[in-house]
């Protein structure tokens, strides 16, 4: 099917008015197909357009009473010629379920036998529910009726009622971005309460029942504080009705900020025990989905070229409304383990983009720039611009674009209007310095001297934009001096810091203040291994670690050295997002990836030693979990794992966790110390959507030809898999710990998994495109493959971009290798496919 393209949707924003959109859905017609009638009411001003519908089949069509016949329709599209004034389009069709996450998604729960649907009709899946103008500018309101099992339940983007026995009405919505509609419809568990007028409810799978109701107070506190919060800041209420946020499962992003319905992955809903940076990270899902209720809701992107103004935005108030309206302070500081890293990471690879008018010729590419970029660095953009003109005049900024575009859609140019106005400031440089140029700087310091400087990491584009920052110093465990400043050229001297007391460390943008890399130099590097873990400032050791870490990418810190930091600082932390998170990439980039072969178990036992460490003095049931999982994955003790897994001599607190259990199960098959048939029991003791896929994971790790071929033929010749299942067996197929027993399947990735798109959607392709990829095959001949993959120009957008940043990531491996290991180099690669 053809993906719209940016000039068709400006033709069509022209030519095409949406008055009115009635969706009535018939979801009671078996486990494969659904019915679905749409009526659409709209003016039309210009000849030569058309309506998105992709349907199983088409039953009926009529405009304005005239039948149509179905055969009109021919790649989605249903063509209308020559058309002027008001119009009503019926379109009667059976639609089918997806099974990956996008369109209407049906998931059968092992755990009791019970179905689930959900809408997700992000970013072009609408015509696969509903026929309609699929672009984010032609917005209408929306009455929908839904006909369903007599068991189940109904929500969506209004108010529900049940009219009769398994027949349901949702109020009528506002007008909508096509985007954003969704229905949710099966047996769920809910709980519901009102806060300061607005109903809430938060909505499970029935099987998860008790760990809803057990976290249902957690969560609608947190949601009201959030409401309470946005309330304030933008003087506009909540403008959607009733406020619903349903645990879906199989759902492929974070979270979908839907109006009135917003759908969240239901692994955070935790079965056993979370670490507090776990349930820091669904706290801030929920305050950035809540956040697009103003920011992209209300206010919706004229085209997916300004996603900035709808993802940034959110990701950025969810972190302020953590920090001032709720217990999770510590939100910023996750912000520099997770997002900033992810979003560093993005701007190393070629297919970097600026924060605002980055390219989108057709909405399936847009896909792709939602990405770290739009989200962690469009964040610290926005933290920029208000160190440029004020937190005052960006919230009044801020108020005056939602309350001028309220309902409708914006673009670079009103944001700036608005802000410009509020601040009484040109602002056009600054945004041509910070949002539309792309490219990272690195932020320099020289004690001695008291100078700063900024500059361009190594095969970066010069950005060269104005920094607002500080600089803090560290001696022992006492911060020693901290200055702030701009810097507006490429270099400049600070007197407070020539002045200020000598110290052992030394951090620009220590409070993670500006979007760049933080510069180490020589004693600051030498004395982080012992010093890191005295910093007194949780914030601070972050950027420190992520400093650490990019250096370590960029190929100017040997990985060796981040790991003897990791052995003697890690286990002194306390902090649970630096914990989780550095050790995460220790165990999943550092050890596998940017080390030899030959070095990889010497390293593992370096980690099971720190986690032990950590293990002995950890304090809270999450730093134990963090340290259990760690050791788990790095420890060749078999009977600690086997003891763990009975039940035995747990860690307090650790007990009855199931998910942990998988931890372990996954550890013992890795190393094939458990076959196919115990890890079939352990699947029956767990039967849940949750075991089912950690069982998976678990076959797919073990070390043999045998499960390696079974493994593949699942992910690539399963029709049946879900996008779940698929990630699962993805994300497990290469932890291998022989890199020869999957040499034969790096060439099958690059046929194999492109070939998924003929029944995979893009959206959940990405990510299994991702996880696939042979990153743990550190040579050059896997690099050379994906060249000539690319080079093919049969890859759609989602693989393209995921083998672009997979090659990326492995060719910062080969940097670092040919860096720190030059003799052993040729030795330590794999030999070719």
């Amino acid at each position: 099917m053809p993906s719209l393209t940016r000039a068709e949707a400006q033709h069509r924003a022209r030519a095409i008015q949406v008055t009115h959109m009635k969706v009535d859905l018939d979801l009671d017609q078996g486990d494969r197909h659904f019915g679905s009638t749409t009526t659409l009411r709209f003016t039309a001003s210009e000849p030569g357009t058309f309506v998105d519908v992709r349907a199983h089949h088409l039953r009926r069509i009529t405009l304005d009473g005239t039948r149509i016949d179905p055969a009109s329709v021919a790649d989605g599209r249903l063509p209308l010629d020559g058309l002027g004034g008001e119009h009503v389009l019926q379109i009667a069709a059976t639609m089918a379920y997806s099974q990956d996450g996008q369109g209407l998604h049906r998931s059968l729960d092992p755990a009791d036998g019970n179905s689930y649907v959900f809408g997700h009709m992000f970013l072009d899946a609408a015509s696969t529910v509903f026929a309609c103008f699929d672009q984010p500018d032609l917005k209408a309101p929306y009455a929908v009726t839904v006909r369903v099992p007599q068991d189940w339940s109904v929500l969506g983007n209004g108010a529900a009622r049940e009219l009769g026995p398994g027949h349901w009405e949702l109020a009528q919505t506002p007008p909508l971005a096509t985007y954003f509609v969704t229905i949710c419809a099966g047996p769920w568990a809910s709980v519901r309460e009102v806060h300061d007028g607005i109903p809430l409810g938060v909505h499970a799978r029935a099987s998860l029942g008790e760990p809803l109701r057990r976290q249902a107070g957690q969560l609608l506190a947190l949601t009201g504080q959030c409401l309470d919060y946005y309330h304030e800041l933008f003087g506009i209420r909540y403008p959607f009705g009733e406020y619903h946020q349903v645990f879906a499962p199989e759902f492929n992003a974070g979270a979908m900020e839907n109006p009135g319905c917003v759908t969240i992955r239901d692994t955070y809903l935790f079965r056993g025990v979370a670490t507090e940076d776990e349930i820091l990270t669904r706290a801030n899902t929920i305050a950035h989905e809540m956040a697009h209720m103003w920011f992209g809701d209300l206010v919706t992107m004229r085209w997916w070229d300004d996603l900035w103004l709808n993802e940034s935005f959110a990701e950025y108030m969810a972190h302020r409304t953590c920090v001032a309206a709720t217990q999770y302070t510590g939100a910023w500081v996750d912000s520099t383990m997770a997002r900033k890293l992810w979003g560093h990471s993005a701007e190393r690879a070629p297919s970097r983009h600026p924060v605002a008018g980055s390219p989108a010729p057709t909405a399936q590419a847009a896909l792709n720039n939602f990405d770290g970029i739009s989200y962690a660095k469009g964040s610290a953009v926005l933290r920029q611009l208000i160190a440029h003109i004020g937190d005052d005049a960006f919230v009044a900024g801020v108020r005056d674009y939602l309350g001028r575009l309220a309902f409708g859609n914006g673009e670079l140019a009103d944001f700036l209007g608005a802000m410009e106005t509020a601040a009484g400031m040109p602002l056009r440089e600054w945004s041509t310095a910070w949002l539309e140029t792309e490219g990272l700087d690195q932020l320099n310091v020289f004690q001695d001297t008291g100078r700063v400087a900024r500059g361009t990491p190594p095969e970066y584009p010069r950005a060269g934009r104005p920094h607002t920052f500080d600089v803090a110093g560290f001696t022992g465990d006492a911060e020693v001096f901290r200055v702030s400043g701009t810097l507006t050229r490429s270099t400049a001297r600070w007197p407070e810091l020539a002045a200020a007391p000598t110290a052992r460390i030394v951090l620009p943008n220590a409070a993670d203040l500006t979007w760049a890399v933080s510069g180490l130099d020589a004693e600051t590097r030498r004395n982080l291994p012992d010093g890191l873990a005295g910093i007194p400032d949780a914030q601070a050791r972050s950027v420190a670690w992520l400093a650490l870490i990019d250096g370590m990418h960029l190929a100017a810190v040997d990985p060796r050295e981040v790991l003897r930091t990791f052995t003697r600082a890690w286990p002194s932390e306390r902090n649970e997002s630096i914990l989780n998170r550095v050790s995460g990439h220790i165990l999943g980039r550092v050890i596998p990836v940017f080390l030899p072969e030959p070095e990889v178990p010497a390293a593992e036992e370096l980690v099971a030693a720190a986690s032990n460490e950590l293990l002995r003095g950890a304090t809270t049931v999450g730093a134990r979990l963090i340290a259990a999982r760690c050791l788990v994955q790095s420890s060749t003790d078999e009977a600690l794992l086997r003891r763990w897994l009975t039940g035995a001599d747990l860690p307090p607190g650790l007990d009855e966790d199931s998910d942990f259990r998988w931890f372990v199960v996954r550890a013992l098959a890795r190393r094939a110390w458990m076959p196919a048939e115990e890890i079939e029991r352990y699947r029956e003791l767990d039967a849940s959507l949750a075991g089912q896929q950690a069982a998976l994971a678990a076959l797919a790790l073990r070390p043999t030809a045998t499960a390696k071929e079974w493994a593949w033929a699942e992910l690539t010749g399963n029709p049946r898999r879900s996008n779940y299942d698929l990630n699962a067996i993805a994300g497990a197929f290469w932890s291998s710990p022989e890199v020869d027993l999957v040499l034969p399947y790096v060439e099958r990735y690059f046929t194999d998994i492109p070939a998924l798109a003929a029944r995979v959607g893009e959206d959940a392709l990405g990510t299994v495109a991702a996880l696939a990829y042979p990153l743990r095959v550190v040579a050059q001949r896997t690099l050379d493959l994906g060249v000539a993959a690319l080079a093919r120009g049969d890859l759609t957008p989602a693989v393209t971009r995921a083998i672009v940043d997979a090659q990326s990531k492995l060719t910062e491996a080969l940097a670092s290798r040919a860096a720190f290991w030059p003799p052993e180099a040729e030795r330590c690669v794999p030999r070719r496919p």
